[in-house]
């Protein structure tokens, strides 16, 4: 058997060879983090590299997610379907080995990461995702949730935001089963940390309530790591941070630089790498037999604590058969199937974000995986329906369904993606529109991962009056719908919403709920099936000649400015268009039966028109930023109005008649 050192050495050649190949990468982290990871992986990781999704798996996170050269070695040597020759076409086009670790491309990533500090908001989510379920699932000498979750990060981690905001919660949550590795080799891309970060690593975390052990050689003190994982295990309440010091890029003649960071050590340093690990400098890609039969043997012993896991749920569920049916369903991310009959719809004028609590009313009791939370706005996003009769998620509630996330947007947001990659969670979150902007980190990385989670934006337009430009999202909801995979949704009533929030749960990516704080009219034509084609007529003439689409709570408006261009003989249908993306994925038939080619098109909605241009040949919306008054008020001032829609209309029908239109949707 190959010793600890001869293991971690390895990691650290096969790492250098595997970013000299590619002729780029980041060789630094991973020659410096192979220690921590050796007896983190060939001595404590509960995982089976031949079943890579076993639920009661403990859970890795590479935060710092450039040194994925690391992990992608560790995924090799592990035995999971990863091979040399994939280690060969590290950041190649169709590779298993991308620049940074992507879910579902790599056997054995859990979560995407690489943009600094969301792997460990991810790693909190999965904690708490834990602690949920195990709660909420487990009974006397049946635990069958019963995992850690062991996250790596940098100096650079720490850094970000998103990462404070996280370690923030994580300790106020007490995630006992969440482990943080610091990896504080002090080196930046900059160059020293002295030139920007010096704070107290371990004073500031022990504030924030984590337990610290220090390892003061993460080099090659393989005793003092072996007791810090032994310490992490063994102590209770608090969530832990290994903070260990270490030489980026040990062994390399430019060991302690930034040189090391992000580029290829080159031939020639690599050679005298080898040479200093008592390694052949000919031998590229090399592992020894002894090194991979260390891996074999933890896995093998991890095998049969999965083999004793399945006998324990197979007395559960004998014992328990209808909470074991909800798990296995939730674990598979299945719906119940009648979820959608219990949905409300129209009854009365209504806010959207009102629409939305009584959506969830609904759906809490139908759907118990479905957890949630805002980041401390529950009265204003209504993202806790009374009727539900919700428990917080707390250190002595860990059952609890409502995550009190406080003023984090972009932790929620990231904590988000971390609960649905752990799996067994459908989770909501909320906060205003415009906050969504603090969290379009974490989105972007939910819509590249296919997370399916779901954000309550209440508050969506310059509907919300009074509180004026700072919080009125004009241009948001353009940028969001650019982004690839993801669902944007304004719904324009009770039943729009209801459709809004059933559409949202069946697609693996995430979606935003755009909700008013100002009441909607409700439609007679509004249905659920309309909301998932994305748009729909709501108001249909026989002979049209204009349309106007619209969305949210300015459908009504379409609705009035049709009856008024009625009354001038003017033909016009309504159409609701509550989702630009689900419309886009609809086929040409149906598209064209919504917009017939060569009738003019009128949209209109509360934003900069950037993005209607795919459907309308005229925008009546907003070409700046809001202000401060009632809403009645700024929707005068800004010209959105049903007799700007009336105008806009009159003129297209002028300019185009009989059906000369030019045509729109031309990506299709």
């Amino acid at each position: 058997m190959a010793s600890a050192e001869q293991i971690a050495n390895c990691i650290r050649c096969l790492a250098a060879d595997t970013v000299q190949g590619a002729k780029s990468g980041h060789p630094g982290t991973p020659m410096g983090m192979a220690p921590v990871s050796t007896v983190l992986w060939t001595e404590v990781l509960k995982y089976n590299s031949k079943d890579p999704n076993w639920f009661d798996r403990d859970r890795f996170v590479l935060s710092n997610g450039h040194g994925c050269s690391l992990q992608y070695a560790l995924l090799h040597l592990a035995g999971y379907d990863l091979s040399i020759d994939d280690l060969k076409k590290f950041r190649q086009l169709g590779a298993k080995t991308p620049g940074h670790p992507e879910r579902f491309i790599t056997p054995g990533v859990e979560v995407t990461t690489g943009p600094l500090g969301q792997g460990i908001a991810n790693a909190v989510g999965m904690a708490m995702a834990e602690a949920h379920l195990a709660a909420a699932f487990n009974r006397p000498g049946l635990d069958i949730v019963d995992h850690w979750t062991y996250v790596f990060c940098g100096d650079g981690c720490l850094m970000e935001g998103v990462c404070q905001e996280a370690l923030s919660l994580a300790g106020h949550l007490a995630l006992e089963k969440l482990v943080v590795v610091y990896d504080s080799n002090k080196i930046c891309i900059d160059g020293s940390t002295d030139l920007s970060f010096t704070e107290d690593s371990k004073k500031k975390y022990e504030s924030l309530g984590f337990h610290i052990i220090e390892v003061a050689n993460g080099d090659s003190d393989f005793e003092a790591l072996r007791k810090a994982f032994a310490e992490a295990k063994g102590v209770k309440g608090k969530p832990k941070m290994i903070i260990q010091s270490s030489t980026i890029g040990f062994g390399s003649q430019k060991e302690g630089t930034e040189k090391v960071h992000g580029a290829p050590l080159g031939d020639e340093d690599i050679a005298a790498v080898k040479k200093r690990f008592g390694r052949d400098p000919a031998l590229k890609y090399h592992v020894e037999p002894e090194v991979y039969s260390v891996f074999e043997k933890h896995v093998k012993a991890s095998q049969e604590k999965q083999q004793q896991w399945e006998k324990t749920l197979a007395t559960y569920k004998s014992q328990f058969p209808a909470e074991a049916a909800q798990l296995e369903a939730a674990m598979k991310g299945e719906l119940p199937a009648d979820f959608e009959k219990s949905l409300p719809l129209n009854a009365a004028s209504i806010a959207t974000r009102k629409a939305s609590e009584n959506v969830l009313g609904a759906l809490i009791p139908a759907i118990p995986a479905l957890v949630g939370g805002s980041a401390d706005l529950t009265p204003s996003n209504l993202t806790r329906p009374a009727s539900a009769n919700m428990v917080d998620f707390t250190p002595s509630t860990p059952a609890g369904r409502y995550f009190r996330f406080g003023v984090r947007e972009h932790a929620m947001a990231s904590i988000m993606n971390g609960m649905d990659a752990h799996g067994g969670l459908i989770p909501y979150g909320g906060t205003f529109l415009n906050f969504v902007g603090y969290a379009l980190g974490a989105v972007r990385l939910a819509a590249l991962s296919h997370h399916r989670v779901v954000y309550v934006a209440t508050h969506d337009s310059i509907g919300l009056g009074e509180d004026g430009p700072t919080h009125q999202p004009v241009e948001l909801v353009a940028a969001l719908r650019a982004m690839p995979n993801t669902l944007v949704f304004r719904p324009s009533d009770q039943t729009e919403t209801s459709g809004a929030w059933a559409a949202a749960l069946h697609h693996n990516c995430p979606s935003v709920l755009c909700l008013s704080r100002q009441n909607t009219v409700p439609q007679p034509k509004s249905s659920i099936e309309g909301v998932k084609k994305g748009a729909y007529l709501i108001e249909e003439t026989a002979a049209p000649k204009v349309i106007i689409v619209s969305s949210g709570s300015e459908v009504q408006l379409a609705v009035e400015a049709a009856k008024a261009l009625a009354g001038e003989q003017i033909n016009a249908n309504v159409v609701s268009m509550p989702c630009q993306e689900l419309f886009d994925a609809q086929d040409e038939k149906y598209r064209n039966s919504v917009f017939p080619k060569g009738v003019p098109v009128v949209s209109v909605e509360p934003y900069i028109p950037f993005g209607w241009e795919k459907y309308s040949h005229r925008h009546v919306g907003l070409t700046g930023f809001g202000g401060s008054a009632p809403a009645e008020e700024l929707y005068k001032t800004f010209g959105v109005t049903t007799e700007a829609v009336v105008a806009a209309a009159r003129d297209l029908v002028s300019r185009f008649p009989n059906g000369s239109a030019p045509a729109k949707n031309s990506q299709f």
